[in-house]
């Protein structure tokens, strides 16, 4: 499966190679930075010491730097997959701890969040980051094919996240659960019709799990815009991404680290106030397809 922001794609004319050197350091500053901010995190609002956190696949790409950047805040923290890595995440000189689990089966979540609780204690934090889709024809695309992406980016995180709610009641700081999404949920795209929809379901999951379980379990969520990843690089052209970085108003794509510090502070105490809302980490979205195509340009 793709990352969740693959099959966002945008519409761009080509730009030059200075452009997609930019944008791709810009976006390698700031996933190399984001450990190094949060390190020097101890006694403050954003200090996770004895905290426990499950992210689901944060074996890799955003996952992981999501999973790093909890490392780096102090918490202990658990990651699964369906396939071991080589390598845990790590930061600090700590690392995550792995377990195997396929979410889309509740039975493998629900024994997912009791070990996870069982090895760290507590659960404080789930971050449901699992998801994706490859592009498909919704004229022709299997039953089957719908159906598993409907699990992966919609059933999956409830059959997670109802187990955690159940452990972050019984706890007295109860907890903090943060579902990743997509820009897909807000402005789908052709090729991804499937995943739009369980994507607009999961927000709307996002603000109901937060009417139910409030006030001791705050749920919200990250609207994901384009992110440079390994897994998603396909969906960028032939450019690096550089005709991509143009329409967005930021000038370039996300780092997976962009949205590791949205969850940082949507688990943290600067946010104590804060469920059933809908974080956009997006880069101030696409430019409009009128101004792209007749705005000036440098020559």
């Amino acid at each position: 499966m793709a990352t969740n922001t693959a099959m966002n794609t945008a519409a761009g004319t080509a730009a030059g190679t200075a452009a997609g050197t930019a944008a791709g350091t810009a976006a390698g500053t700031v996933a190399g930075t984001v450990a190094g901010t949060v390190a020097g995190t101890a006694g403050t609002a954003m200090d996770f010491t004895g905290r426990a956190v499950l992210v689901t696949g944060g074996t890799r790409g955003i996952g992981s730097a999501i999973a790093e950047a909890f490392l780096a805040a102090g918490a202990e923290v658990v990651v699964c997959g369906r396939t071991e890595p080589a390598a845990p995440p790590g930061a600090g000189g700590r690392t995550a701890r792995f377990l195997a689990a396929d979410v889309r089966d509740a039975a493998a979540a629900a024994e997912l969040v009791e070990r996870t609780a069982d090895l760290l204690g507590r659960l404080d934090v789930l971050v449901n980051n699992a998801g994706g889709s490859p592009s498909a024809d919704a004229a022709t695309v299997s039953p089957r094919f719908v159906a598993r992406v409907v699990d992966l980016n919609l059933l999956a995180p409830f059959h997670v996240a109802q187990p955690a709610n159940r452990i972050m009641q019984g706890q007295e700081n109860g907890g903090a659960i943060v579902n990743i999404g997509s820009v897909a949920a807000h402005d789908p795209q052709p090729g991804i019709a499937a995943y739009s929809a369980a994507k607009a379901g999961l927000l709307a999951l996002t603000r109901a799990l937060a009417l139910e379980w409030s006030p001791k379990v705050r749920v919200n969520h990250i609207t994901t815009g384009l992110v440079r990843t390994e897994a998603a690089a396909q969906a960028y052209g032939e450019d690096g991404g550089a005709a991509v970085a143009e329409v967005i108003p930021m000038g370039r794509m996300a780092a997976p680290g962009d949205v590791a510090g949205a969850c940082l502070y949507l688990a943290s105490g600067l946010s104590s106030y804060v469920t059933g809302a809908d974080i956009a980490v997006h880069g101030g979205g696409e430019f409009p397809a009128r101004y792209v195509v007749t705005r000036p340009r440098a020559t």
